[in-house]
């Protein structure tokens, strides 16, 4: 299976300290966090698509379309878990109805996309087993942060790069 591109939007540098302190809440606790990812790229974000490739005619309209709604501020709602036997911990976030409508303009100018829709969010820890759930829920426990999303960039994995658009 071909690793996947992806368009991201990312917190400003005061949004980014905000969701390392999770990861490293998560990590004082003795729990998987996403500060355990060594990539180099590795940085707080919101996925808007995922898809094998992104060419430069996507970039070109993700960067026209998000123009007028980046920088953006955004709260965020709450905490989720996806996945089944071991989950992914994430924190959700409310984006205005003007942003979500032009990633969704986004997400429909490419041939396919890894999942339907779009669920705005911040990975916080992946692989976290059930049975930690409770212990990563305190270890996180606060009240929602406003943040403003500052950039969009696309994460080439063929190429290992970080393009901001």
């Amino acid at each position: 299976m071909p690793r996947l591109h992806a368009l991201e939007l990312v917190p400003d540098e005061a949004g980014c300290d905000v969701v390392r302190r999770d990861w490293q809440a998560l990590r004082d606790a003795g729990l998987p966090s996403q500060l355990d990812h060594r990539g180099a790229t590795n940085s707080p974000h919101l996925t808007l698509a995922s898809t094998p490739v992104i060419g430069d005619a996507v970039r070109r309209r993700a960067a026209d379309l998000l123009a007028e709604h980046v920088p953006a501020g955004v709260r965020t709602s709450g905490i989720a878990l996806l996945g089944g036997e071991r989950v992914t911990l994430v924190r959700l976030v409310t984006v205005p109805d003007a942003l979500t409508r032009a990633v969704l303009d986004v997400r429909a100018t490419m041939p396919s996309v890894e999942h339907l829709g779009w669920l705005p969010h911040i990975t916080l820890a992946r692989r976290l087993d059930r049975s930690d759930v409770a212990r990563a829920m305190s270890a996180i426990a606060r009240e929602d942060v406003s943040l403003t999303l500052s950039a969009v960039r696309h994460w080439d994995p063929d190429a290992g790069i970080v393009t901001t658009l």
